[in-house]
């Protein structure tokens, strides 16, 4: 398989996802039976969102979002629990 056909069936599937990402989002926010669940599949939103999302963004390779990309990374170290100082019992004062 050359480069070129190898491409073209890319696009190709990379326009159906979309398409199938933008009518299963459709169908969630404009027909209330679309966010419910059924026996067969179980919660439709996953089914008609949520899994063609996760195909699109695989076909991309996962890239990261570009707010994860700019967060600075922490460098400072683990916060350390405080050692309890056990103080001596007092016994109260006979009267």
């Amino acid at each position: 398989m050359n480069q070129q056909a190898h491409t073209d069936s890319h696009e190709a599937l990379d326009r159906l996802l979309r398409q199938v990402v933008i009518v299963g989002t459709l169908a969630v926010l404009l027909i209330p039976a679309a966010r419910g669940s059924t026996q067969l599949l179980g919660w439709l939103p996953l089914w008609l969102v949520g899994m063609p999302l996760a195909a699109w963004w695989s076909l991309r390779r996962f890239p990261l979002p570009r707010v994860a990309l700019r967060m600075p990374r922490r460098r400072q170290a683990q916060a350390l629990r405080r050692t309890r100082i056990r103080r001596p019992v007092r016994l109260p004062r006979a009267a």
